[in-house]
């Protein structure tokens, strides 16, 4: 088998395929917000830590999803670790046409006016600092700016098309 290095030629790669292999990779799940008219937040599996100096992260988001327009314009985000507890929340966020910042969804006004999630394991404050086209998404690099790792829970996982507990 050959693989082609140049990254401008079309492939014929089936993306059922590729789908289907990245439901083998388990990542652990995050929700993205950004501050605008109405806040807007959606569920992640794309979070990277990218740089610890400066402390650089990147997560990506498809140019069809609802937060986009908020996403492409927003200076800051909130990045959200979910703990194991936190199935709901990551359901929420990333079903089409929930009300995300419901009565359900326990929430406050951070710095920049970013949404923060209650009761995560952990959050950042983030100033983006590029959004980079890549096929139907860009990925976003920002730069923390605040944040606290002290919440409760162990991480959730996702894994073959669903969230999951860490097991030992």
């Amino acid at each position: 088998m050959t693989a082609s290095t140049d990254i401008g030629t079309t492939t014929l790669f089936d993306s059922a395929t590729f789908r289907s292999v990245f439901r083998r990779h388990a990542a652990g799940v995050a929700v993205i917000t950004a501050p605008g008219a109405r806040p807007v937040g959606f569920t992640a599996t794309s979070l990277t830590s990218v740089s610890a100096e400066p402390p650089l992260l990147s997560f990506g988001i498809s140019t069809g999803a609802s937060a986009w327009p908020t996403v492409s314009e927003a200076p800051f985000v909130g990045i959200h670790i979910l703990g194991e507890h936190q199935q709901d929340v990551a359901a929420t966020f990333a079903r089409s046409g929930a009300d995300r910042f419901g009565p359900q969804t326990a929430w406050r006004t951070g710095a920049h006016g970013v949404p923060l999630l209650d009761d995560v394991s952990a959050w950042l404050v983030a100033r983006v600092v590029a959004r980079i086209p890549a096929g139907d998404h860009r990925i976003v690099v920002a730069q923390a700016i605040a944040g606290d790792p002290e919440g409760p829970g162990r991480p959730l996982l996702y894994h073959q098309g669903g969230f999951n507990a860490l097991r030992h």
